[in-house]
């Protein structure tokens, strides 16, 4: 069945660092786009944040983590990932993968993996 595995969340400064990690698993990595949500607190969904394209060679941005965030994948590994930079506490949430296309989404969500950006 699909699932998706994120990893790679903490505790983090202002202005710090981190990169997440995600582990897709039952279906065709490679035929659908990557996209990373986040849930931040007081939110009732998932605002997405960052999109790549199946081959890579494109992305998306919110405006939000423009500039800040970049996102990547490896598909020989069934994994994408999510290089968060010049954090703010803004940014601190639940942050999850998922796969599709520009109008769906799998409707499987992983555990996400928790960012708090705090001094």
């Amino acid at each position: 069945q699909v699932q998706f595995v994120e990893s790679g969340g903490g505790l983090v400064k202002p202005g710090g660092s981190l990169r997440l990690s995600c582990v897709a698993s039952g279906f065709y990595f490679n035929n659908v786009d990557l996209k990373w949500y986040r849930q931040t607190p007081g939110m009732k969904g998932r605002e997405l944040v960052a999109t790549i394209t199946e081959t890579g060679d494109h992305t998306n941005y919110a405006d939000s983590v423009q500039g800040r965030f970049i996102i990547s994948r490896v598909n020989g590994n069934n994994t994408g990932y999510l290089q968060i930079n010049r954090l703010k506490p803004e940014d601190t949430g639940v942050y999850y993968c998922n796969a599709g296309r520009q109008d769906w989404n799998f409707d499987v969500w992983g555990p996400g993996t928790r960012v708090t950006v705090s001094s």
